[in-house]
C-alpha cells in the first residue's frame, strides 16, 4: 500500500531530498555544476512558495522537485 502524504508533508520531504542530491552532485565535481544550479533555482522557488503561503506555487514546484533524481 502506498502511504499518501499531504503537501505540507511532503513537501518539505522533497527539499530535503533535493538538499541531499546537492550534495551528491558537488561530489562529482565540474560534471555536476549543472544539475546543481537547476537543483539550487528549483529549492530557492519552492523556499519562496512556502514564505508566501502560494498553495498554487507550491504544488507546481513540488511536481518539478519530484523530477530530479540522482
Amino acid at each position: 500500500m502506498t502511504e499518501t502524504l499531504t503537501l505540507g508533508e511532503a513537501y518539505p520531504r522533497e527539499q530535503e531530498r533535493l538538499r541531499d542530491l546537492l550534495v551528491i552532485y558537488a561530489s562529482i565535481g565540474p560534471a555536476g555544476t549543472f544539475a546543481s544550479i537547476l537543483i539550487k533555482d528549483c529549492l530557492a522557488r519552492a523556499d519562496q512558495a512556502a514564505m508566501e503561503g502560494d498553495t498554487i506555487a507550491m504544488i507546481r514546484v513540488y511536481e518539478e522537485m519530484k523530477e530530479f533524481s540522482a
